[in-house]
C-alpha cells in the first residue's frame, strides 16, 4: 500500500484490531487485521497480539489508543447488528479503510455493503484478502472515491436504492475532513436516506487544546510509527451535524467513547489532559414519518 499518512492510519487501526483479538478482556476479534499489517513493509515489527504489548495498557499507542480501536469497533458492530435486526439491509460504510465487517460478522441473506474510500486502500485490501481465500458473508461492492468529492452517484451507479432504509457507518474519517466536505457528505446522506434509515460516526467536538497536544499518545505515535496525527486533524470550526440533522427529522444521541467503556466493562478510561477527551460517538435515526 503506498505510505500515505491515511494509508497509515488505516495500518494503525488494523493493529489495534488485531491487538485487541487477544486480549483478555477482548471486545472484538478480526482474524483479518494481522494480515493486513504484516503486508505491509512500513509496519514492520508493528504488534499484532497482546502478548507483543509489554507495559499492557500504560503503552499509550499500543495499550490505550488501541484499546479504544477496539472499543469503537464493537460499538459499531453492535450499531450495524442492530440496524439488520431491524430489518435493514443496506449498509454503507464511508472511509471503510481496512473494515472486514462484510467478512467476520455474521449477516443474513439479502445484506448489501458498499464500502467506499480512496483506491489505494481499496487495492491493498483486496490484495491481502484475496491472498487469504477470503470470502464475503455479505454481498460487497467497492468504490473508489475520495470523500471530500461527489461520492452520491457512484454509490448509486453500483447498485445503492435511495428508497431501501441504510445503514451508514463513518468511523474514523470525519476527524481529518474539512468542514465544508462534512457538510456536503451528511447533505447527501440524507438526500439518499430513506425514512428508518440509521447512522453512526465519530467526531472530535474541538480542536485539542494545547495541554492535550502533548498527550503520550500523539508523541508515542509519531515517535514509534512516524505518524503526526495531530498534523492530519482539521482545525477549522466544526459544523454542527448533529444537530443539522436533528433539525431535518433525524433523532440524535451524542455519546463518549467512556460511556461504552462502562456499559461493557472494558475500553480505555478517562484520563487528565486526555487525547480521547473531545472524541464522540454519534448515532442517529431518520424519522419514518
Amino acid at each position: 500500500m503506498p505510505v500515505s499518512p491515511v494509508g497509515r492510519t488505516a495500518l494503525m487501526v488494523a493493529a489495534a484490531r488485531a491487538i485487541e483479538g487477544t486480549r483478555p478482556d477482548a471486545l472484538a476479534c478480526d482474524r483479518f487485521a494481522e494480515a493486513f499489517v504484516r503486508a505491509d513493509d512500513i509496519a514492520a515489527g508493528w504488534p499484532v497480539s497482546w502478548a507483543e504489548v509489554p507495559d499492557g495498557d500504560a503503552d499509550p499507542l499500543w495499550g490505550r489508543l488501541a484499546h479504544y480501536f477496539g472499543l469503537r469497533t464493537r460499538v459499531l458492530d453492535d450499531f450495524l447488528l442492530r440496524a439488520v435486526r431491524d430489518g435493514i439491509r443496506q449498509i454503507v460504510l464511508l472511509g471503510a479503510g481496512l473494515d472486514t465487517r462484510a467478512f467476520r460478522l455474521g449477516w443474513p441473506p439479502g445484506c448489501r455493503f458498499f464500502e467506499l474510500d480512496r483506491a489505494e486502500i481499496l487495492v491493498h485490501k483486496q490484495w491481502v484478502l484475496d491472498g487469504m481465500a477470503a470470502q464475503p458473508v455479505a454481498e460487497r461492492a467497492t468504490i473508489a472515491v475520495d470523500l471530500r468529492d461527489e461520492w452520491a452517484k457512484p454509490l448509486q451507479k453500483n447498485g445503492f436504492d435511495p428508497a431501501l432504509r441504510t445503514a451508514w457507518l463513518v468511523e474514523g474519517l470525519l476527524l481529518y475532513l474539512p468542514g465544508d466536505a462534512e457538510r456536503r457528505l451528511f447533505d447527501a446522506v440524507h438526500q439518499l436516506s430513506a425514512p428508518g434509515s440509521v447512522l453512526g460516526y465519530e467526531i472530535k467536538l474541538t480542536p485539542e487544546r494545547p495541554v492535550v497536544q502533548h498527550s503520550p499518545i500523539y508523541r508515542h505515535a509519531r515517535e514509534r510509527i512516524g505518524l503526526d496525527l495531530l498534523g492530519l486533524f482539521d482545525y477549522e470550526p466544526r459544523p454542527e451535524s448533529a444537530a443539522d440533522l436533528m433539525d431535518r427529522g433525524w433523532a440524535m444521541q451524542v455519546r463518549t467513547p467512556f460511556h461504552f467503556t462502562s456499559q461493557y466493562g472494558a475500553g480505555p478510561r478517562p484520563l487528565p489532559s486526555d487525547a480521547l477527551e473531545a472524541n464522540r460517538w454519534i448515532f442517529g435515526r431518520r424519522s419514518p414519518g
